[in-house]
């Protein structure tokens, strides 16, 4: 028992001390000015944190929790607006195939021929799937899981560091990471109105699950809210203090995915990392032109939908950019799924020759 109770107060000391590092990396980068600090800034700290091998666990315990607080927060953008741009989207959603086909086509031959990676795990490393999916699918094909995780935790910090920086030093988009969105502040919420936006918190994980939503504990929230905004049932976002905190976990959760591996492996991993994000980035700029060519969508909206990130750091960096959250959210939406469908079968024809 005082082994037990001495372990679990050394992870929770451990895990306190990785969420001071993300506090205080986000407070320096809302400092300087850095796109979605909040998040990037906690992520690139604990990052530095784990290779330096300092004594951090992560906040899985708070993941569970922030994650449908973020989701309620997406579905606060959903606007009856929205209705009239489904032809532009459904373009997009069309050239969103062949992009893929492209993107991890050539991620694959990176990391196959460059990195020398045995083809299982180049071909999960390459594709641009959930992390938690993609991990279990290549374990369960015999792929190196420590490679694949690395190859994925990798490109999504990169991919979020590349697009904000993009967005801050290119295009000027310097908004302490809240975009286009006013402060929410907790008094600006009536008892009314917390109760509705922790019914579709709550509410919405179980419904998620109960539809096998892709990342159902961020979608179903997401849905709810959507719904709950469109209709004027309520007309605000969760607190702002509390969306900020909830990007502090994310962050930290992603630094801290580099935990025991060494400083030669993450820099191979993220050497690798960086071209082949870079070639899917540039990739993915290409298919946005497309798409911006097509429709009426605003190339850097497009962009952001083709950036091949998580679907919630990316629901978010397009929050913080006074994005569409909406348009953003669900091409994430469905290039997971397509990837989570056709990455087996693709696999299962790819091993047969």
């Amino acid at each position: 028992m005082k082994a037990a109770a001495g372990f679990t107060e050394t992870k929770t000391a451990r895990t306190a001390l990785a969420l001071l590092i993300g506090i205080g990396a986000g407070g320096f980068a809302y400092l300087i000015g850095m796109p979605l600090p909040w998040m990037l800034g906690p992520m690139i700290g604990n990052t530095i944190a784990a290779i330096l091998h300092a004594p951090i666990a992560p906040p899985a315990r708070l993941r569970p929790v922030v994650i449908p607080i973020i989701g309620v927060m997406l579905g606060s953008g959903v606007t009856p607006e929205i209705v009239e741009a489904l032809g532009d989207w459904a373009i997009s959603f069309l050239v969103l195939p062949p992009f893929l086909v492209v993107a991890a086509g050539a991620s694959f031959l990176f990391y196959r021929r460059i990195g020398k990676y045995d083809p299982v795990t180049a071909y999960f490393s390459a594709m641009p799937g959930g992390l938690n999916e993609m991990l279990i699918l290549g374990a369960e094909q015999g792929g190196d899981e420590k490679r694949i995780a690395l190859a994925h935790a990798s490109r999504i910090l990169l991919v979020i560091g590349f697009v904000a920086l993009f967005f801050g030093l290119v295009l000027g988009v310097t908004s302490g990471g809240q975009g286009g969105q006013r402060w929410t502040g907790l008094w600006e919420l009536g008892l009314a109105e917390y109760a509705v936006l922790a019914a579709c918190a709550v509410a919405g994980v179980y419904l998620g699950r109960a539809l096998r939503l892709p990342a159902a504990a961020v979608l179903g929230p997401m849905l709810l809210s959507g719904v709950a905004h469109f209709f004027h049932v309520v007309d605000v976002p969760p607190p702002t203090v509390m969306v900020i905190a909830a990007q502090v976990v994310m962050g930290t959760v992603i630094g801290c995915r580099f935990i025991g591996a060494s400083a030669r492996e993450v820099g191979q991993d993220l050497f690798l990392g960086i071209f082949s994000t870079i070639g899917m980035l540039i990739t993915g700029l290409g298919f946005a032109a497309v798409v911006a060519a097509l429709t009426d969508t605003d190339l850097s909206q497009a962009f952001l939908a083709y950036s091949p990130g998580g679907l919630t750091e990316m629901s978010l960096l397009a929050f913080a950019m006074g994005g569409d959250i909406a348009y953003v959210s669900l091409t994430h939406i469905v290039r997971i799924v397509l990837v989570i469908f056709a990455a087996p079968l693709v696999f299962r024809w790819f091993g047969r020759r």
